[in-house]
C-alpha cells in the first residue's frame, strides 16, 4: 500500500553514491554514507514498486543491500545495485533495479525448475507456439527491450543444433529488460513513467511465458 504521495524521485546524489560504492565497497564507506541511501535510494524505490504494485497488483519485496559471500570469492561486503520485485502468485514478477548504470526494469525466470525449463523449450521449439514468442519477443525489442540470461554454448539435448529457434532454446534463464540512463534517473517521476511504458510493451513475451511456461 502506499503511504505518502507515492514515488517522487530518486534523490540527487543517488547515482554518485552508486559510484562512490562501486569504488569503496566496505563497511565503514557505507554506515558512513547510510542515510544518502536509505532517503534517495532504498525509501525512493520501494515507493516507486508499491506505486506499481498499486495499480497493477502485487506484494513489494526489497532485496538487501548485503551480499552473501559464505560460497564466493568475491568478499565485498554490497551489491552494487539496489533493486526489488512486485510478484503475485502465478505471474512472472516486476523488475525494478537503480545503481551507477540508470534505472533497470523488466520481467522474466531467473532459476527455474528442470520441468519448467522442459516445459518452456517445448513451447518454444513447437512450430505454432514458438514463432507466436518470436514476433511477440521482436515487437519488446523494438520497443528498446533487450533480452538477456544465462545461455547454454550449444543446444539443449534433445535438440538439433540447426533448429530455426536455438537462440532461444538455449536459454538456461530469460531476462527481459530496459534501461534509463543514469541522467535521466535523480528527481524525476521518469523511472516510474519508465517502467509503466516498459511493462506495456513486456506485455505479449509476458503473456506468453505465462501460459507456456506457467511457475
Amino acid at each position: 500500500m502506499i503511504d505518502g504521495p507515492g514515488f517522487l524521485g530518486f534523490g540527487p546524489s543517488t547515482i554518485t553514491w552508486f559510484e562512490g560504492l562501486e569504488a569503496n565497497n566496505e563497511k565503514a564507506w557505507f554506515d558512513a554514507r547510510r542515510p544518502i541511501f536509505e532517503a534517495e535510494i532504498k525509501r525512493p524505490l520501494t515507493a516507486l514498486l508499491d506505486e506499481f504494485a498499486s495499480r497493477r497488483g502485487g506484494a513489494v519485496k526489497v532485496f538487501r543491500q548485503n551480499r552473501d559471500v559464505r560460497f564466493s570469492k568475491d568478499k565485498k561486503p554490497y551489491k552494487t545495485n539496489t533493486y526489488g520485485l512486485v510478484s503475485a502468485e502465478g505471474r512472472l514478477p516486476f523488475y525494478a533495479s537503480i545503481s551507477a548504470q540508470g534505472f533497470t526494469c523488466g520481467t522474466g525466470f531467473y532459476d527455474p525448475s528442470k520441468e519448467r525449463l522442459s516445459t518452456l523449450r517445448d513451447a518454444i521449439a513447437d512450430d505454432v507456439s514458438g514463432p507466436e514468442f518470436e514476433e511477440a519477443l521482436e515487437a519488446a525489442e523494438a520497443a528498446g527491450i533487450t533480452r538477456g540470461g544465462e545461455t547454454l554454448a550449444t543446444a539443449p539435448r534433445g535438440f538439433p543444433k540447426d533448429h530455426p529457434r536455438i537462440a532461444l532454446l538455449r536459454h538456461k534463464s530469460m531476462l527481459l529488460t530496459r534501461r534509463l540512463p543514469p541522467g535521466q534517473v535523480p528527481e524525476s517521476r521518469a523511472p516510474f513513467e519508465f517502467a509503466l511504458e516498459t511493462w506495456e510493451a513486456l506485455a505479449p513475451a509476458r503473456a506468453w511465458l505465462e501460459a507456456h511456461a506457467p511457475a
